[in-house]
Order: C-alpha cells, then structure tokens, then sequence
C-alpha cells in the first residue's frame, strides 16, 4: 500500500484552512457566474433574439446557448489541464476563474438586439463558450489543488469542504433571482436588473482572482519541478496510452457524482412543480433545504472518508444513495414524512458528491494528474448531465418512483466500482506519486 511520505501527518492548520476558503469561495463564484444564466434564461430570450420570433423559439435557443457551456467544458477542461500539469496548478486555477468573472462582465454590458441586432446572440454565445471552457478547468484544477494542499490525514475532509464550497454556487444563484425578483418588477427586470447578477458575478470573480494571488504552488508540483519529473510528452497522449485503465472507474465515478447532482438539484425541483402540483416558491424553499443538507453532507462524507477509506466511503455512500432519495418521493406521494425532512436527508444521502474527488486524486500519478481527472470528468458529465435529466423526466409520467429506481442502478454502479478497483493499489495512488524520465 502506498503512503504520501513527502507530507508528514498533521492537522489542519491556519494556512490549509486559509487555502481551503480560497479555494471554495472561488469555486462558489464561479459555479454562480456560470448557473446564475439559467435563472434569467427567459429574460434573455426576450432581450436577445428577434421580438416577432415565436417565444417557444426564442426560449430554445437562449437554453441552446446555455448548453453551449456544458458542451465546452471538455475541450476547455483539457487544455487548461495540460498547462496544470505542465505550467503549474495555480496559474491555471487562477486564469479558470478570471476566464469565467470577465465573461460575466461582459455579458451584464452586452447591448441587446433592439441595439445591435445578430451580434447580440453571437456575442452571447462566444462568452457562453469561454465560461464553459472555465468551469471545465475550474474543478478538476481545484480538487487537485486542494488535495496537494492539504495534509494526508485530513484530505477528504479538505475535499469534502470544496464540494460543499461548489454546490453552494447554485444555491447562490438562485438566492439571487430571487432577492432580485422579489425587489424588482417584471418590466425593471427587463429593462435593467437583469445586468445586475452577471456584473455582480464578475466584480466578485475578479475579486476572488486577487484574492487567490495569495495562494502558493502545491508542494506536489513543487517537487516534480525540483525532481525534473514533469511530463515530457503532451499529457493527454500519456493518460491516453499508459493509464486507460483508469478511465473506466473515473468516468463511471463521475457518472455516479453527478446523478446525485442532477437528481437533488435540476431534476426533483421540475417533478415537484409539475407532477406534484407544489407552487414555485415553496419548491423554491424546499430546494434550498436540500442544497444546505447536501452541503452538510459533502462535508460529512469528506470526513467519513479519512476514517474508513476513499474507497470505502464510496460503497457506503453509494449504498445510501437510493434510500435517501426514496425517503423524499414517500414524502411526495404519501404524508408519512413531510417533505422538507425527506429533502434533508436526501441531500445527506447525496454525500457521494464529497467523496468522489477523493477517489479520482489517485486514480492518476502526479504528473499528468489534472489531465486524467479533467479529460474522464468533463467528457462524463458533459454527457450523462445533460442525458439523464431528460430520460428522467420523461419517465416521470409512468411512475414517480423512477428517480429512486435510477439512484438504486447508479448506487449498485459504485459499489461495484468499490468492489473492482477499491483494493487495487494502482487506483489509490499517493499523491506524490512522480514520474521518471
């Protein structure tokens, strides 16, 4: 079994805790740069393409563009994971922020069609696509930081916290179109109080960048460069030819993260408001109770695995995963549970969320590290969530209880994966790991 004997045992210090904030403060703003569209999607439909443009078109292709992010992510992902694993972890976990708070920016000081017309939409959609690329490097890069950073005994726990730090991002996003929507009419939203969120989003973001600058290189990267052991060759060629055994479980892992996220967050909100009949609002408040929960849970998770083991923490959560949610459809279908109390434990079964980055930090060694996560992570979850929701929800008619049924394959998936790859030590690589040459 192999230890991280370059990073002695120790607890968290001031500074781990101060790289930690950074780090998921960071993460939060920019999860908010980039969800904080969707919440104003209807808005820019109608300020951004043509107004004798039927509405149901004009709503499509403002989604259209949103997704333009989610298909950016890969392309965007690796080539900034390239110059992570070349250049260094923290000038690209720098520029993967700047890259998301300038577009914001940009679009709260976009014109719209009434002024310019077709540029209006294109303009849109380029800085759609550079958000994407962003918030592709932006999370492998942080998870990879972070666990560099922190000490071995207390790393879950570190990671536990920055998934906590990144899914606040949406609860972020939709406090704020509600604030505004609470403060401003529906005619002020359109006229201007829609630029409020992107430019906030920007000034913060920027912020966030100077604040960073006070972040050091992770004492990994630091040694690779002092060994000489940094990659040689292009860093995709090399997980490509050397490590495609750890595809698999990365994919699938990021597979299982992310059905928890789209089952908690994107998917159960809809079924509430259509198939339940629950108003917008207390499907608002509901909502915020399991985003809080899963932020408890990530942290929870983190700290279960530094007791028990990554991989192990993996099987638990992932045997937690379809019980958590199917107390909040019983809660839905019958009155034997209220809801906001099967929403909370919900969301303390999604900890898997906190958990995954665990795992995935030794799937890979160190020096091409930031690629294998980005290349299997953004390609995974570019796929399985923009997929899963739509099967779900169009199954949803023949039975509510599908979204349990499909946490219970999601959750068998990664216990299988514990049961595979969980005691091989090439899947639990220690972060200082190197290369030769």
């Amino acid at each position: 079994m192999h230890s991280d004997t370059s990073i002695p045992a120790r607890r968290m210090s001031r500074k781990d805790y101060k790289t930690l904030a950074l780090a998921a403060l960071g993460g939060a703003l920019e999860i908010y740069d980039f969800i904080i569209f969707v919440f104003f999607a209807l808005v820019l439909s109608q300020l951004f393409f043509p107004a004798d443009m039927p509405e149901w078109l004009r709503l499509l292709q403002s989604f259209g563009i949103f997704a333009t992010g989610y298909l950016a992510r890969p392309l965007g992902g690796i080539l900034m994971a390239h110059y992570a694993d070349r250049l260094g972890r923290k000038r690209m976990f720098n520029l993967s922020i700047l890259l998301m708070a300038v577009p914001s920016l940009l679009i709260g000081v976009t014109p719209t069609y009434a002024q310019i017309g077709y540029f209006a939409p294109l303009i849109l959609l380029g800085l759609r696509i550079l958000q994407g690329a962003a918030v592709g490097g932006e999370v492998p890069s942080a998870w990879v930081f972070v666990a560099e950073h922190a000490p071995a005994s207390h790393r879950g726990y570190a990671l536990g916290i920055l998934q906590a730090g990144l899914t606040f991002g949406y609860l972020l996003g939709a406090l704020t179109a509600t604030v505004l929507s609470s403060i401003y009419t529906q005619q002020e939203l359109h006229d201007f109080a829609w630029r409020i969120p992107f430019v906030l989003g920007g000034f913060f973001g920027i912020v966030a960048v100077w604040l960073r600058r006070w972040l050091n290189e992770t004492p990994v990267f630091k040694e690779m460069q002092a060994r000489k052991t940094l990659s040689e060759r292009l860093p995709l060629s090399t997980v490509l030819q050397e490590h495609r055994a750890a595809l698999l479980p990365a994919a699938v892992l990021t597979c299982v993260l992310t059905s928890a996220v789209v089952v908690l967050v994107v998917v159960t909100p809809t079924v509430m408001q259509k198939y339940f009949g629950i108003p917008t609002s207390q499907t608002f408040r509901l909502s915020c109770i399991g985003i809080i929960f899963l932020n408890i849970g990530c942290v929870l998770a983190g700290w279960v695995a530094d007791r028990i083991g990554a991989w192990r923490a993996v099987g638990l959560y992932s045997a937690l995963l379809a019980p958590g949610i199917a107390m909040l459809y019983a809660s839905l279908v019958s009155d034997a549970l209220s809801v906001w109390l099967g929403y909370a434990m919900a969301g303390l079964a999604c900890g898997i969320v906190g958990v995954v980055p665990s795992v995935m930090i030794g799937l890979f060694p160190s020096h091409i590290r930031v690629t294998g996560i980005s290349f299997t992570y953004n390609i995974a979850y570019s796929i399985w969530g923009s997929v899963t929701p739509l099967i779900l929800i169009a199954l949803m008619p023949v039975s509510p209880w599908f979204c349990v049924a499909y946490c219970a394959v999601i959750g068998l998936a990664g216990i299988g994966l514990m049961l595979a790859y969980g005691k091989d030590a090439r899947f639990s690589r220690p972060l200082t790991d190197f290369a030769t040459h």
